[in-house]
């Protein structure tokens, strides 16, 4: 008689299961386009808290067509991103690699908000001096040791594969956050051709880009994110593997065995424990159920988001739970496996009431 056996539990394709290198996650692919209209493929902003809004469904297919459907919601606050510089590519018989970056001259971007620290000069003494610019009192350091119109010159000559923009966030426009130090990262440019692309970064060079100006209403992204850090936890917990019998001598929390004696190491798929969360997630095909500004409509609960505060800048609504704790940042891209579009909802209420369980 064959041994009972049964399919294993989660997926191998997220080990190792280690801790994040930092708290906001790394997009490596963005999806292609054919649009003529050149656009910014990702943005970024900070998980604020949950609530609860009330949608019309328009969709005359569902079982609850034109009914006020109960759904839970994600805000994301998200100002303004500075526009720090453009970087080319070039197809290499290595593969794609960097053709150059035109950096700003302009003093305005996340300079201009940033408060007036007393080492504020720092990364400008280490570009001087050869080092790698600090980003040490929450200010971006000008890169003054090439002119950006010669850099922008050789961007238009050389053969590029695929344009992009480097942008900053702005943390010193958001009053829950602590660290006023801005991240920098990359995003795709999607639509025209790669002299179109590189005309339309130069003309927003220096400046910013705003929520508007990225998504829409009813439009579906993708959410990249770190989870929230659980520590070290037993294999129970962290695979949720089956409890050993009662007869077991010593132990019932762990593993059956860690593997044959012929291989004479432990395999890396024996499931042991280690860390749980702070790992890095995408969530795939997240509605966006709202794009708006404070000043239009009011978003804070009263009292405020627990553990976050009043959201006081622009902000997404977005249908369902996203991944890590209150102010972390998550960052957003275009789906990269899009789904049929569906008719766009409406919504009807959005609940402020308090979250602080009163």
């Amino acid at each position: 008689m064959a041994y009972p056996s049964k399919p294993r539990r989660g997926s191998m394709g997220y080990s190792p299961r280690k801790r994040a290198s930092r708290q906001y996650g790394r997009i490596t692919s963005w999806r292609d386009s054919n649009s003529s209209e050149v656009r910014v493929q990702g943005f970024a902003g900070w998980k604020a808290g949950m609530t609860h809004v009330l949608i019309r469904d328009n969709n005359p297919h569902s079982s609850s067509a034109r009914q006020e459907v109960r759904k839970a919601v994600t805000v994301v606050e998200t100002p303004p991103m500075s526009v720090l510089a453009i970087r080319g590519y070039r197809m290499t018989p290595y593969g794609v690699q960097t053709a150059g970056e035109a950096w700003s001259d302009s003093d305005s971007g996340p300079d201009g908000l940033m408060p007036r620290l007393a080492n504020q000069s720092r990364g400008e003494r280490d570009i001087e001096e050869g080092r790698k610019p600090s980003m040490r009192g929450g200010r971006i350091p000008s890169r003054s040791d090439s002119s950006s119109d010669a850099a922008l010159e050789a961007l238009r000559n050389a053969d590029l594969c695929e344009v992009r923009l480097i942008v900053s966030t702005q943390p010193a426009l958001v009053k829950s956050v602590t660290s006023k130090t801005p991240e920098i990262m990359e995003v795709a440019l999607a639509g025209g051709d790669n002299g179109a692309k590189l005309e339309w970064a130069i003309e927003r060079l220096g400046g910013t880009i705003s929520l508007d100006d990225v998504y829409q209403t009813g439009q579906e992204i993708d959410v990249v994110g770190v989870t929230k850090g659980k520590g070290w936890q037993g294999s129970i917990k962290r695979w949720g593997i089956k409890l050993l019998s009662h007869k077991n001598s010593k132990r019932r929390r762990q593993g059956g065995n860690m593997g044959d004696f012929g291989t004479g190491y432990v395999r890396k798929t024996i499931r042991q424990a280690g860390q749980v969360g702070y790992h890095q997630r995408t969530e795939l095909n997240k509605r966006i159920l709202r794009v708006s500004n404070p000043e239009e409509s009011d978003i804070t609960p009263a009292g405020g988001f627990l553990n976050y505060g009043e959201v006081t800048n622009p902000y997404m609504i977005i249908q369902g739970s996203l991944p890590g704790p209150a102010k972390r940042m998550l960052r957003f891209r275009d789906a990269i496996r899009p789904r049929p579009s569906k008719p766009k909802d409406d919504i009807t209420y959005v609940s402020t009431s308090s979250k602080q369980g009163v």
